[in-house]
């Protein structure tokens, strides 16, 4: 009998896949999206140097994890990065399909002030 993939493990090969591909610098950070069952979470961080920059959190926002919490994440981790100095990101869906609240946190941090 063949054993079924588990969902997780599944988007973390696709993530470690992108992750070869891309790495954040110092003048163009990583712009890292984590989503659980219940929140959201983005990081902006320099990979050269192996440190978070920015980061923001529906847990932190007392928000839910739906999209509407996804849009007042990505607004909020785009204003702090705003302020730190970064303009320009590399965007890291973390092995996410790119729609729904992974979709809504990258169109509100671009609407904030981030480019990617």
């Amino acid at each position: 009998m063949i054993t079924q993939t588990k969902r997780n493990a599944i988007r973390q090969r696709i993530h470690q896949r992108i992750r070869r591909k891309l790495a954040g610098t110092g003048e163009r950070p990583r712009l890292n999206v984590y989503r659980s069952l219940n929140h959201i979470y983005a990081q902006v961080i320099d990979d050269q140097k192996g440190e978070t920059l920015v980061s923001a959190s529906s847990i932190k926002m007392k928000t839910g994890g739906n999209v509407a919490a996804a849009k007042e994440i990505g607004k909020a981790v785009a204003e702090l990065a705003v302020q730190q100095g970064i303009k320009k990101v590399v965007f890291d869906r973390g092995g996410y399909l790119y729609h729904g609240r992974v979709k809504a946190l990258a169109d509100a941090a671009r609407a904030a002030g981030l480019e990617f």
